[in-house]
């Protein structure tokens, strides 16, 4: 059975359409051998990703537009998740870090996105703002443990 080719989604900022976006993008990831803790760190990621737009973007309206594109690239084994918004363009980058009070909802998207992926780009767009995500199916740190309990052996 041939893995498949990507997903591309047109959607808009409703919250009602985080999980059928989640999945769909979980099933590709699983499809092309990422494990069950990768499908669930990118799931959560684009999951977070999508939320964010929704929240901060579209200040929190729920039919603004939304293009989500998923590949995974076999030559190098790596997952790419574009999402495209048409949004405030403010880049997080660019923002001053917020002191987070861990007693208060929310404000780890960003944390989970820069730890659960590889890499993570804001390029500011004239009209909203681009979100690129790329993840490895086997990390650096994946291959260090796999070359330690393997020299073991």
């Amino acid at each position: 059975m041939t893995a498949p080719p990507g997903v591309r989604l047109n959607i808009t900022s409703d919250p009602a359409n985080l999980a059928t976006v989640r999945h769909a993008v979980e099933n590709l990831v699983a499809a092309h051998g990422f494990d069950a803790t990768a499908c669930g760190e990118i799931a959560l990621c684009v999951n977070e990703a999508l939320a964010n737009v929704t929240r901060h973007a579209y200040g929190g309206a729920t039919d603004r537009p939304i293009e989500l594109t998923a590949d995974v690239d076999e030559r190098d084994a790596a997952l790419r998740v574009r999402i495209r918004d048409w949004g405030s363009g403010v880049n997080p980058d660019s923002l001053p870090p917020k002191k987070r009070d861990p007693m208060m909802p929310g404000g780890l998207g960003l944390v989970c996105l820069r730890k659960m992926m590889d890499d993570v780009r804001f390029t500011p767009q004239p009209d909203g703002m681009l979100l690129e995500m790329t993840r490895r199916r086997r990390r650096p740190s994946m291959w260090l443990f796999d070359l330690i309990r393997n020299w073991k052996r």
